[in-house]
């Protein structure tokens, strides 16, 4: 699939929310949710408001994974887990981050990170779900929000002032951390005390989580284990270790805990393996060669019902490193065995688009999406089939419905503009153009372009009045993000 520019290496936030975990009982049902305690500083509309605003920062300054097939597989998995979560206020959205050391991250308004290291670290799926559910645990329990009235009732200042920091942590993170460091210091051994009931709890309620939802709750436990004695003898740890520690007692803790469940024995995650197999061929950090080593290294060593998706992940190395003949010698009976497959069909488009067959690509698109008319994989395969067969107006009209149903997605508005431009269509480029600068919080540039589309649309025309209409919402959104930027 069509892949965008990166940003620079992302410095997770996490840290604000999370130290180390002592000791506590067994019994599962032994604490209260006390998570809903902060409404009195922060409501949950403000705290969606805080959310989207950090997203849109986010976006313009970290290397968010815009990938269409990895995204509808972190969001399925974990909307998944979010249907059999406790709590729930707010919406999710789930989000990958090109960054190879292991982490994952809650923000604001139920906006969760996930980093491509956590991939190779994650032995099973019901590994990678245990850390998300630990994170969505955080946001239903509002800890964030939480630490921060606790902090608010010491100074009634610092609710701001670390509000700004978090900001800076995202635009900026060495000023970031530095100011965080600096607006918690007078308090920070009555935050650590609260963060670590915060990593008690969030490991309770995921493990729950995580066995409403049908995986296994030893998960937990079993990485928990495994990261603890892999990095026992460093004195480099991952991220994930200096934001969520690993005591001896929390990882016995966890472990008591997941007892009380039953042992939920799962078949490998077919859609697992191949997410984990794209991200090493595409956004773990491996060269090529490395890539091809790693997985030529796994299949001497994986199960045979584990070679196809092994197999796949070389496919994306070849297509990538321009074998076509070998790629195809390893999709074919990949796509032939399961024609419907969503990986498979992302891949061989990018074959085909490459090899110019064109037709052959949007035939196979358009017939998937009989079965599967919602899925944004096979939307966005063939609004960029149509685009490269310069079939734009077609490809528009998929791309216009598109990003009315997914106007945060970047990939619709990418291609739109890339459509329009094809027909020099200045106006419509301009507006698509807007619509990205919106999304990183670059109200200036946005707001430029829609002035222009609107001077160069036809007088009195729709797409005039549309242009204006949207500049006028523009308007409102920018000054509403300000004002609340400027109450930090």
């Amino acid at each position: 699939m069509f892949q965008f520019a990166k940003a620079p290496t992302y410095i997770l936030l996490s840290a604000l929310l999370s130290t180390s975990l002592p000791a506590i009982a067994n019994n599962a049902s032994s604490l209260p949710d006390i998570g809903t305690t902060a409404a009195s500083t922060l409501t949950i509309d403000k705290e969606i408001e805080y959310g989207e605003m950090y997203m849109r920062i986010m976006r313009a300054s970290r290397p968010i994974i815009n990938d269409p097939v990895l995204s509808e597989y972190i969001q399925d998995l974990g909307h998944k887990l979010v249907a059999n979560a406790d709590g729930v206020k707010t919406p999710f959205d789930f989000f990958l981050i090109k960054n190879y050391e292991i982490n994952a991250f809650a923000l604001f308004g139920g906006n969760i990170g996930v980093h491509s290291g956590l991939f190779l670290h994650a032995k099973t799926e019901s590994e990678l779900a245990s850390v998300i559910a630990h994170e969505i645990a955080h946001v239903t329990q509002r800890h964030l929000a939480r630490t921060l009235e606790d902090q608010a009732k010491k100074n009634p200042a610092t609710m701001a002032a670390m509000l700004g920091s978090l900001l800076l942590v995202i635009a900026a993170p060495e000023a970031g951390i530095a100011a965080l460091h600096a607006t918690t210091a007078i308090s920070i051994q009555g935050m650590l005390n609260h963060t670590r009931s915060n990593e008690k709890e969030a490991d309770r309620i995921g493990i729950s989580t995580l066995a409403k939802a049908g995986f296994n709750p030893q998960a937990m436990p079993h990485f928990f284990e495994r990261l603890a004695e892999q990095y026992r003898y460093t004195t480099k740890l991952p991220p994930m270790l200096l934001s969520h520690p690993l005591p001896e007692s929390r990882i016995t803790d966890s472990r008591l805990r997941a007892n009380n469940y039953s042992v939920v024995r799962l078949p490998p995650s077919e859609h697992y393996l191949l997410a984990k197999s794209r991200m090493v061929a595409r956004y773990v950090g491996f060269s090529q060669t490395s890539a091809l080593n790693w997985f030529n290294t796994e299949l001497k060593k994986a199960p045979a019902n584990q070679h196809k998706e092994l197999n796949y992940g070389k496919s994306l190395v070849y297509i990538d490193k321009g074998q076509y003949a070998k790629a195809q010698q390893l999709l074919l009976p990949l796509l032939t065995a399961e024609p419907n497959n969503l990986f498979y069909i992302d891949a061989e488009t990018d074959l085909n688009l490459y090899q110019k067959q064109y037709d052959k690509a949007i035939t196979r698109l358009k017939n998937a999406l009989q079965y599967q008319p919602e899925s944004s994989v096979l939307q966005l395969n063939l609004a960029n089939a149509l685009l490269e067969a310069k079939r734009y107006q077609q490809s528009i009209n998929i791309l216009t419905r598109y990003s009315y149903q997914q106007p945060n997605d970047i990939n619709g508005w990418a291609l739109l503009a890339q459509n329009y431009a094809k027909q020099n269509k200045r106006d419509g480029e301009l507006a698509a153009m807007g619509e990205l600068a919106a999304l990183r919080a670059q109200w200036g540039l946005a707001i430029s372009n829609y002035t222009q589309a609107a001077q160069r649309a036809k007088l009195g025309s729709l797409d005039q009045a549309r242009y204006d209409a949207r500049l006028d919402q523009l308007r409102l959104q920018q000054a509403k993000f300000e004002a609340l930027r400027s109450s930090f």
